[in-house]
């Protein structure tokens, strides 16, 4: 599931082939797109912002969110994405690759110049290479603001950008948080430091780890594992579903010895 992790790796992936080339091609296969043509720009840098990229060039900036199935594929010249081309959104070529983003449920075109407009709502992303203690200060603050149990304000991106469910589920069992607890109970600043160096230690790995074990099946603590035993305690992992703000569900998994429901 793309989180700010993948997404970071993308971007460095992008920008390896991309920053300091002109692009000789671009198809964008949204109606909103349907004319534009980028060939000839020069992409300066691509960065990622939470879960969303910017692959920002001299003068336009391709501005796109995966959602939950999204991807790029960064391809040698010729080669074609191992992906449904009903599914492709954008087909861009440098001299030497091909760049295919898929499955993408948000792809614009924005002037270079005021591109972070499109991100300037998030909070402070994880993976923000400035990261200091203030932007952490600023984090821990959003997400009291939120006054949202915790297992829905670690996913409101206005608060901390860059987690989704799987950081979501695997935060509130390492804090011993269930996920239903009021935010105001939760000691909010040690569960964004642990947000930060989580998502820095997985942020250069292909498969991402929360237990320490790279192994199959061995990589989460409860996402994903509802009904199984907890590693821990060997309670039942239980699962439900969750709502959000905007009235969505998620599906959240909690050990109820490890994460006991808040009394108040």
């Amino acid at each position: 599931m793309p989180e700010g992790d993948t997404i970071y790796r993308a971007a460095v992936r992008l920008g390896a082939a991309m920053a300091g080339q002109r692009l000789v091609r671009s198809d964008f296969r949204v109606p909103a797109l349907a004319t534009a043509d980028l060939a000839g720009e020069r992409i300066d840098e691509v960065r990622s912002v939470g879960k969303h990229l910017l692959m920002r060039g001299e003068h336009w900036t391709i501005h796109s969110h995966a959602g939950m199935d999204g991807l790029w594929h960064v391809l040698e010249s010729g080669r074609r994405a191992p992906v449904p081309a009903h599914t492709i959104r954008a087909a861009l070529a440098t001299a030497a690759h091909e760049i295919v983003g898929s499955s993408l449920p948000v792809l614009e075109l924005l002037p270079r110049a005021h591109d972070l407009d499109a991100v300037a709502h998030l909070g402070p992303d994880l993976l923000d290479p400035a990261w200091d203690e203030a932007m952490a200060a600023e984090a821990a603050a959003r997400l009291r603001v939120t006054g949202a149990p915790v297992g829905v304000a670690l996913l409101d991106q206005r608060a901390v950008a860059g987690l989704g469910n799987v950081y979501r589920g695997e935060l509130c069992f390492l804090r011993g948080a269930h996920p239903t607890t009021p935010i105001g109970e939760v000691a909010v600043e040690p569960l964004v430091a642990l947000a930060r160096r989580l998502m820095v230690a997985n942020r250069d790995r292909t498969e991402r780890t929360f237990t320490g074990d790279t192994r199959r099946g061995r990589r989460t603590w409860v996402y994903g594992r509802g009904g199984q035993p907890c590693r821990r305690c060997g309670t039942r992992i239980e699962d439900a579903m969750l709502a959000l703000e905007d009235g969505a569900l998620r599906q959240v998994q909690w050990c109820p010895r490890c994460q006991p429901a808040s009394t108040s």
